[in-house]
């Protein structure tokens, strides 16, 4: 065995043993350091890839005795590396995008990707949600905590319920039979809804939809309350449509409908449809 070769494999060696030790010292004191699992996880998965990528080079350039071999396996390694950690790379991207381009902030209620929920940490690979729907109505909390890859905002659209606007559209649909005085019924829906439209005018929403006019394309759109109606087969839908904060869609809807329900059951005048199935007999003449 020459000496090149004998001195080859002490470096070889060496380099091994030193990015093994450095990898166990690095992941060792991000164990201490660090408190989520799943950052402690990817940690130790990178970490790994850049023990073997360092290693593959390393002996590469080492055992090689041209400088255009050295340079191609570099490339090709790059080649491999970047598609290897294809989702790492756009996870930083997105993460670049965060903090540019600011599509969401802490706080900020947010849908992306069939998930939602308000934003309560954003890091370099992943951002997350206190999670919201699923199976609760009326977009209440359901206690768990979504991480989403920030590559995901590449992928996907993404709504922002209170970017800009902290206040979204509510109707509450109520359908009464054809028989009922529809035109007191749409009285007592607009009755209904009237106090939330107070509510939302009060804490400023007017003035909020106006200055998020001056950033967006917003036509023809009102902050006052409206009704509406319509025919279905059951028959006629009186909806009420108001502004209302972003996070109190579930007590306005519940505060709308007790005001409602009242008015209901003290006005003889109106009743509420349903779906309902008439049998008649073909012998009877």
């Amino acid at each position: 065995m020459s000496s090149l070769t004998i001195e080859r494999l002490a470096w070889t060696g060496g380099i091994v043993v030193a990015v093994v030790v450095l990898r166990y010292l690095v992941t060792r004191a991000a164990c201490r350091r660090l408190a989520d699992e799943q950052l402690i996880f990817r940690t130790r998965k990178l970490s790994t890839y850049v023990a073997t990528v360092t290693v593959i080079v390393a002996v590469a350039i080492i055992w090689s005795d041209s400088t255009d071999n050295v340079a191609t396996a570099v490339a090709l390694l790059s080649a491999g590396i970047a598609i290897a950690l294809g989702d790492v790379f756009l996870n930083l991207a997105g993460w670049l995008y965060i903090v540019v381009r600011r599509p969401f902030r802490i706080g900020d209620r947010v849908e992306i990707d069939g998930h939602a929920g308000d934003v309560i940490d954003t890091r370099v690979l992943r951002f997350s949600l206190l999670e919201i729907r699923n199976w609760v109505d009326a977009d209440q909390y359901t206690g768990r905590i979504v991480h989403i890859p920030n590559g995901r905002l590449f992928r996907t659209s993404a709504a922002n319920y209170t970017e800009g606007f902290h206040y979204i559209w509510h109707e509450v649909p109520v359908p009464v039979t054809f028989e009922s005085d529809w035109k007191r019924a749409e009285e007592i829906v607009a009755a209904a809804i009237a106090p939330e439209a107070a509510d939302a005018r009060a804490m400023g929403a007017p003035e909020e939809l106006q200055h998020a006019a001056r950033d967006y394309f917003l036509a023809n759109v009102s902050p006052e309350p409206e009704t509406h109606v319509s025919v279905r087969d059951s028959g006629v839908l009186v909806t009420g449509r108001a502004l209302i904060e972003a996070r109190r869609r579930r007590h306005a809807d519940s505060a709308v409908w007790r005001r409602i329900l009242d008015a209901v059951d003290a006005e003889p005048s109106v009743d509420f449809a349903y779906p309902t199935v008439r049998v008649t007999d073909p012998g009877d003449g």
